[in-house]
């Protein structure tokens, strides 16, 4: 499977009475195969609106996207989701939560039981498979999350706000892991953040996205998720290039906001 491709993709919402929200506007994205993408912006800037739509659950108002030859017309297995909540099954222990997807796809126990387990070893839940979802702490769950996409094995990996619950400790840990699972699977990963920090640290490229209507604003091409991985990503931030692009989009996404509650306020 190769890149994933958006061409000129829009998406207007219709209102009662005749108005309408013009979330994204001539959005245009060529992103390589094994890519990992984060994008940013502030509030109503479409950044899961343009998730959802790479997913499968919006049809753009125009535009297409396509993954490899094939073009995106609802969801599919060759793209998985990681939602902010885990969205697990709580009647469902940790290795059935895992092994769902395989499941549903007629695959046989003896097939996939030893690659479900090993992605259990992977993400550090090998000790907790037999354990009920409601006794994870939120970290532990969104790891089951994580193991459950990838084990329908996707090309792309979609998430949004998956760490936006944690606690800053977890959530750091977490960031080491999306970024080891990026690097050791080679799967192309679009997240969605509105932590500028963790926009810097897991995007090998960064989108920040403008307000309505929704578009790309700026990219940039960073060193950090590569310098991340196995590392510790405190000592990544003190590269001489963090703190001054960090302060950077910050402006740039304050100065969006300030624009936006000037409109409200008009």
């Amino acid at each position: 499977m190769s890149g994933l491709v958006l061409d000129n993709v829009s998406m207007r919402f219709e209102l009662p009475g005749g108005s309408y929200v013009q979330a994204l506007q001539n959005v245009s994205l060529n992103i390589r195969q094994g890519q990992l993408m984060s994008v940013l912006g502030p509030s109503g800037c479409g950044k899961t609106t343009l998730l959802n739509i790479v997913a499968g659950f919006l049809a753009p108002t125009s535009g297409t996207v396509t993954l490899g030859t094939a073009r995106v017309e609802g969801p599919g297995q060759e793209r998985g989701m990681v939602f902010q909540q885990g969205a697990l099954f709580e009647w469902m222990n940790v290795r059935d939560n895992v092994s769902f997807g395989p499941r549903m796809n007629g695959q046989r126990t003896a097939d996939y039981r030893k690659d479900v387990d090993h992605l259990l070893e992977v993400v550090g839940l090998q000790d907790f498979k037999e354990k009920a979802i409601y006794e994870l702490s939120g970290g532990m769950q969104q790891r089951v999350a994580l193991a459950r996409c990838l084990a329908n094995d996707p090309d792309v990996i979609l998430m949004d706000e998956p760490l936006g619950a944690l606690d800053a400790l977890t959530r750091e840990k977490m960031q080491g892991l999306v970024l080891r699972l990026w690097k050791e699977t080679g799967k192309t990963i679009i997240l969605i953040t509105h932590s500028v920090e963790e926009a810097l640290l897991l995007g090998e490229r960064l989108l920040v996205m403008a307000p309505r209507p929704g578009r790309v604003h700026r990219e940039y091409c960073l060193p950090f998720a590569d310098m991340g991985v196995g590392a510790d990503l405190r000592e990544v931030r003190k590269d001489n290039r963090y703190n001054p692009m960090r302060e950077e989009i910050l402006t740039m996404i304050w100065d969006m906001e300030e624009e936006i509650m000037g409109r409200v306020k008009n």
